[in-house]
């Protein structure tokens, strides 16, 4: 049954990060192959926005080597957008060798989770993500900025928010187009997700370019998001299945299942344009090939019963 809630928004783009942020911390290798059916899997249940892949270097994240070959092989179409991650020049000669049209680029709010993520410190990190933007600016590239560790990081403890607005704001003045706040360890709760969301807007970037993208370490991940949709955030990460984490921080566990999250929506009546059982067929042809069940209640669910 649909029952709406006054002060949510009409309708939600659900960001799909399963295939880059959920197989990237798989201990096997995914082939191209299995990767390819999975994005077009996703497509097909009517996510228009899939993060395919990375072009980090191979040395540390093994599990996206094939980043070209999988993009030689997906199939194209104006109604969907495969976006890819970026870590630095060397990433976007990759992206644009291989005619990617939209990126992210992946920063930290807190010095420790810079120097172990991107070995640089949060100033050195942004000298390095400035040259990407302008040359993936004039390329005509879109280009997102995801922020991580917002509500809290495993090393420094609590973030302050106006620390987190501060880095942001500065990712945001490279020239990026949209900005993704990332709860790496998911450590956030309802009301921290609002007072985070009003510092970012008070730091002059708009609600409109906002995401969120939360991870359910501590089983919060929906009630964050619905605290999001209410402070007006209208673009939400999630992960089919729920697969992922972070191969830099070992306390972030599964990301925001998409389908927890599309039935959710549904249920509050606002609009995804995901079928949400063809999703979970999906998650689970894809547990099937990972060889461990899927974590997502709503894929349990649906799950067919022996």
């Amino acid at each position: 049954m649909r029952v709406p809630l006054d002060g949510l928004p009409e309708r939600v783009t659900v960001y799909e990060v399963g295939p880059r942020d959920g197989l990237q911390n798989e201990k096997s290798i995914v082939p191209v192959d299995v990767k390819a059916e999975f994005i077009t899997r996703l497509a097909d249940a009517g996510l228009t926005t899939i993060e395919a892949t990375s072009f980090v270097h191979p040395k540390w994240v093994p599990q996206l080597a094939d980043a070209e070959e999988l993009l030689g092989v997906l199939p194209r179409s104006p109604l969907n957008r495969y976006p890819v991650l970026v870590p630095n020049e060397r990433g976007l000669d990759r992206a644009l060798a291989n005619g990617v049209t939209e990126i992210a680029i992946f920063g930290s709010a807190t010095e420790t989770f810079a120097k172990r993520n991107l070995n640089r410190t949060i100033d050195e990190s942004l000298a390095m993500f400035e040259p990407v933007v302008r040359r993936a600016r004039a390329e005509g590239l879109w280009v997102r900025a995801y922020v991580s560790m917002v509500c809290g990081d495993p090393w420094e403890g609590d973030v302050p928010l106006a620390q987190v607005a501060s880095v942001a704001r500065r990712l945001m003045d490279l020239g990026c187009s949209a900005l993704s706040l990332g709860d790496t360890i998911g450590v956030g709760t309802p009301g921290q997700v609002t007072a985070l969301i009003g510092e970012v807007v008070g730091a002059g970037i708009p609600l409109d370019r906002i995401g969120v993208h939360f991870h359910d370490t501590y089983g919060q991940a929906l009630a964050n998001t619905l605290a999001a949709l209410r402070a007006g955030v209208t673009v939400v990460d999630a992960s089919a299945g729920g697969l992922g984490g972070c191969p830099y921080a070992e306390s972030a566990t599964g990301n925001l299942a998409t389908e927890d999250l599309v039935w959710m929506l549904d249920g509050l009546g606002v609009q995804t344009g995901v079928d949400v059982r063809k999703l979970a067929e999906t998650s689970l042809w894809m547990a099937d090939r990972l060889g461990r069940p899927s974590p997502s209640r709503v894929v349990q669910a649906l799950a067919p019963k022996e």
